[in-house]
């Protein structure tokens, strides 16, 4: 498997925190943990009862990126959470990497504790303890990214999460990583618009894998939605999912943008 430079570097500090989260709490506590919780919210379940009605829309909470550095000064979570809620957003994605995101584990619980949608961990998911950790951190789904896994790791962490009452998003670039998503029964299939190798954005993405779903299966489209006209070019390919964060992000009212972005005609 050919790594983007960039991705191969994430990867290996996430091995690195992996390493040493296990050293803090052994992954059978956080089980033990998980076993008290109350239930998730149902990302998907949430998503699809939205998308057939309307835009259903995967509100991003994201202060930085590798590629744009900081993307947003004033972050407050918990007050971009209520933002969001209020702009019409299906469900939430936390980003909680914080090396190359400045996300942090904190930022999750504290987005999902100030409204009431569901929310997505978005992280890089590559190791066992990672799941249950999630779990315990408050998230309702997590993402896998089909680039960064194995292909028995894929099915294994997908596996795991959905034990625990996770719902997982699939994140693919391409064909070939969209045949191996779809070897995971009901997999909820993201398609990553932004080539990982030169960070460009090409909606055809999006709208060429759609073509080999059936017409009943979701499909989520991520990054360089940031016009209406992305969003009613989506929605003629037969897409109504959404994930968008950038764009929100750089506006002084999160959810005032999502709302003119995908609800003011």
């Amino acid at each position: 498997m050919s790594l983007p430079s960039v991705l191969e570097k994430i990867l290996a500090t996430k091995q690195d925190e992996v390493k040493a989260g296990r050293e803090w709490v052994s992954e059978d506590k956080l089980l033990a943990k998980c076993a008290d919780l109350p239930p998730t919210r149902g990302f998907v379940r949430r998503l699809k009862s939205v998308a057939a009605d309307r835009p259903a829309v995967i509100a991003e909470i994201k202060k930085a990126s590798p590629s744009k550095g900081v993307i947003r000064e004033d972050f407050d979570p918990a007050a971009i959470a209520q933002s969001y809620e209020a702009g019409g957003a299906a469900c939430l994605s936390v980003l909680t990497d914080e090396p190359y995101f400045q996300g942090h584990r904190d930022y999750l619980e504290q987005a999902r504790s100030a409204c009431s949608l569901p929310a997505l961990r978005k992280d890089f998911i590559i190791d066992p303890w990672q799941v249950p950790e999630s779990r315990c951190l408050g998230a309702d789904a997590i993402l896998l990214i089909v680039a960064a896994l194995e292909p028995a790791v894929l099915h294994d962490l997908h596996d795991r999460a959905i034990g625990l009452g996770l719902d997982v998003l699939v994140e693919v670039h391409d064909e070939a990583e969209l045949a191996a998503a779809l070897k995971l029964e009901g997999a909820l299939i993201g398609v990553n618009n932004r080539n990982l190798h030169d960070f460009k954005t090409d909606l055809a993405t999006s709208e060429r894998l759609r073509r080999l779903l059936p017409d009943d299966r979701l499909l989520v489209a991520e990054s360089g939605i940031a016009y209406p006209e992305d969003v009613q070019r989506l929605r003629v390919a037969g897409i109504n999912a959404f994930l968008v964060g950038e764009a929100f992000m750089r506006a002084a009212d999160p959810g005032a943008r999502l709302g003119k972005l995908f609800f003011e005609t």
